[in-house]
């Protein structure tokens, strides 16, 4: 019998395994994939290698947030890239160009040159993004009702925050203008915004070789702590006995005996293993399963010719659009009006090998290429769609990297259908599930980590897995 089976081999899965093994328990993954990591998982395309999901991350100078948690994992020496500190992200918008600095100061005097109308504003915005990354450890002592009291950044809309504190509309929308890298909707809480926005402004990272280290340095980990780790294991059913779960059934694979489940899968996944399960009520299930997805992201992954294009140590955030708050509801009829241009670092010299283009698409733009069938089999329709919106993408790149289009040797191009496919992300839902409040427990013995639940990203995810430990365990690994 184990006392654990994670069900997903994401990063809060493989996070939470590795807690839970090195604190000694009997644990086992189930992924129903051929590969770990989720979202982190790297693939290759004749000699070059490209990222799923993963393209940088924040907070990770010594004593910083993520630096903290990575120590934890054992992850702080991969080869991790820092970015440019006097300029980690270019945000365009409205034809100028912003420069995102590292350092709160340097941050809001950036800012303030930028909009010298809104100096005081500046201060107040940035002190508390500054508070809310500094303190983010804080969150684990809070309480459900601190967390549910309509003012806290839990539940407070991060929209209605800027609206009340900014009074420049164009600043309002630069100091988001790192979307995609969060959805940015009305619903998106405060605390969300807050605590991605400041860990970059921390510092930036990109890591050498593909985000897919994390994955097998968990991975590695926890074997070594005892933990095993099924690949080709899709989970088809959870048992209960005595108003909890007995026992998982594994495809193809028979049962095996738990004392715990964590999951690591999209809740409306989850509810399908729940069939037999009397405790979870039905109306429960039926909410869970209907519970609202976030866009996902239409990605052209560029291999480029040979010492043509120069390597840039920094983002492009481009936006054609005045209201940066709706580019995620975009119609992928029309023409790409956001962008993101991401340099995957090159192994060496100055030149770039391949660079990564992202922009939102609704599920619902490719809801009917959503047949059955196999990638690469869904017809002349979608490859031409897919051609199209490649070619926009390369048109509106060209625009703000001079010489992008002629450097390209070739290109491969994914929708959400592609990462709902190979990731098992739900309708490729690029953030997980649209939610006010992390939720970590569904019932007894059952458990959630993971973006589906909690807060996204690399630093978000991490917190929940810790979260989800404590839950388990009854304590919190020292930081």
């Amino acid at each position: 019998m184990y006392d654990v089976a994670v069900i997903g081999a994401g990063l809060g899965g493989l996070q939470t395994a590795y807690l839970l093994a090195k604190k000694g328990m009997k644990v086992i993954v189930l992924e129903q994939g051929k590969l770990l990591g989720g979202c982190l998982q790297t693939f290759k395309r004749g000699s070059q290698c490209f990222d799923t999901g993963f393209h940088y991350i924040g907070g990770m100078d010594e004593g910083q947030p993520l630096n903290r948690i990575f120590k934890l994992f054992n992850l702080i020496d991969l080869p991790w890239v820092k970015m440019d500190t006097q300029g980690f992200d270019h945000i365009y918008y409205q034809d100028k160009k912003y420069l995102f600095k590292n350092g709160y100061e340097n941050f809001r005097e950036q800012m303030t040159e930028y909009f010298p109308s809104q100096k005081e504003n500046l201060i107040s915005y940035t002190a508390f993004i500054q508070e809310i990354g500094e303190n983010i450890f804080e969150a684990f002592n809070r309480t459900q009702e601190e967390i549910l009291n309509s003012e806290s950044p839990f539940s407070k809309p991060a929209k209605e925050y800027l609206d009340s504190v900014i009074t420049d509309e164009n600043l309002k929308n630069v100091l988001s203008g790192t979307s995609p890298k969060l959805p940015l909707t009305d619903k998106l809480p405060l605390y969300h915004f807050a605590q991605i926005n400041s860990s970059f402004i921390q510092s930036a990272y990109r890591i050498k070789g593909g985000g897919m280290q994390i994955a097998q340095r968990l991975a590695e980990n926890i074997k070594k702590f005892g933990g095993e780790i099924l690949t080709d294991s899709k989970v088809i059913s959870l048992e209960e006995k005595n108003g909890e779960i007995s026992a998982v059934e594994i495809l193809g694979k028979g049962k095996i005996e738990v004392k715990n489940v964590v999951s690591n899968v999209h809740p409306k996944e989850l509810m399908s293993m729940l069939d037999k399960v009397t405790f979870v009520r039905a109306a429960q299930k039926r909410r869970y399963a209907a519970l609202e997805n976030s866009f996902g992201m239409f990605t052209v992954n560029i291999a480029l010719k040979k010492d043509v294009l120069k390597y840039q140590n920094n983002n492009i955030y481009i936006h054609k659009t005045q209201d940066i708050w709706n580019e995620g509801s975009q119609k992928a009829s029309s023409k790409p009006s956001c962008a993101l241009i991401s340099y995957t670092v090159p192994e060496q010299g100055d030149y770039a090998q391949n660079i990564d283009i992202l922009t939102p698409m609704l599920y619902k733009d490719v809801e009917k290429f959503d047949n059955g069938s196999l990638p690469m089999h869904r017809g002349k329709e979608y490859e031409d769609f897919k051609l199209q919106k490649a070619q926009q993408l390369l048109d509106l790149a060209q625009e703000y990297v001079p010489g992008i289009k002629n450097a390209v040797d070739k290109f491969y191009v994914s929708t959400p259908l592609t990462y709902q496919n190979y990731t098992s992300t739900a309708q490729g839902s690029a953030y997980g599930l649209i939610k006010k409040m992390p939720f970590q427990k569904l019932a007894s013995n059952i458990y959630w980590t993971g973006q589906n639940i909690g807060l996204h990203g690399i630093l978000g995810v991490s917190m929940t897995s810790l979260l989800t430990f404590r839950l388990i365990t009854g304590e919190l690994p020292q930081l």
